[in-house]
């Protein structure tokens, strides 16, 4: 999951936080992380048996594949590999997934699996928040400036985000607290595990941040493999909680 990490700033820019976020560190990074993690999707997909509740969860890691695949052309943009019209449609399709389509996608894949009315009901503010928060994001990068530039071993992108600390904030807590939520105990740990990584990676410099990225999007489709693995459809009660 990609998260808004703020920046320090001057007095009078501090209520206008860039977002700076740092990736894989090469495009060869993106390209082969992103063929890792769509194979994932793929096993994922295969693994469905029928449960259609589980469709969009099983499709999240090809979206996490398609997205780091999709940077590799941003990376090749800046490089001069690839015409820069094409690395600019790259970047704001690279943000949209980050940014739109995300916040909205993990709760309502969670709100989706969920066994029982009561569960869907829990999981619904969520959902909700995450519309708010992809609704604010989208806007905010619709005004402008939308800009990526080229580090040591990173890509920077920046949108101009008022209040960010507070969009950040809603933004963990509608992916994290769906799966926190959910009716499913693996989606619960995973949830924890989620929220904890994505503190840690929010929290590191930048090039620790840059190089456990792709690490971590590879390890969040590893789970949701194996929960479409493991978890039976004719036996959902022993495998939720109520």
């Amino acid at each position: 999951m990609l998260v808004p990490v703020p920046q320090s700033k001057p007095r009078e820019m501090r209520r206008r936080t860039r977002y700076r976020g740092r990736v894989c560190f090469s495009p060869e990074g993106d390209l082969v992380g992103g063929l890792v993690v769509t194979a994932i999707g793929v096993d994922a997909t295969r693994h469905l048996r029928g449960r259609n509740n589980h469709l969009l969860l099983a499709t999240m890691p090809l979206l996490f594949g398609a997205h780091q695949l999709d940077e590799s052309l941003v990376w090749w943009g800046l490089q001069g590999h690839v015409p820069h019209e094409v690395g600019r449609v790259a970047m704001w399709i690279y943000l949209v997934i980050a940014f739109v389509v995300v916040p909205v996608i993990v709760p309502l894949a969670i709100f989706k699996l969920q066994p029982t009315r009561r569960r869907r009901w829990i999981i619904m503010p969520f959902l909700a928040l995450g519309v708010g928060v992809a609704s604010v994001l989208l806007v905010t990068m619709v005004r402008g400036p939308v800009t990526v530039k080229l580090g040591n071993y990173h890509l920077g992108y920046s949108i101009g985000l008022r209040h960010g600390v507070l969009i950040i904030g809603l933004y963990v807590l509608a992916t994290c607290g769906s799966l926190l939520f959910s009716g499913y105990k693996d989606v619960v740990i995973f949830g924890v595990a989620n929220l904890v990584a994505v503190i840690i990676l929010a929290r590191l410099t930048a090039d620790g941040f840059a190089s456990l990225w792709c690490f971590y999007a590879a390890l969040a489709s590893g789970a949701i493999s194996l929960h479409m693995r493991f978890a039976k459809p004719h036996r959902a009660s022993p495998y939720a909680l109520t």
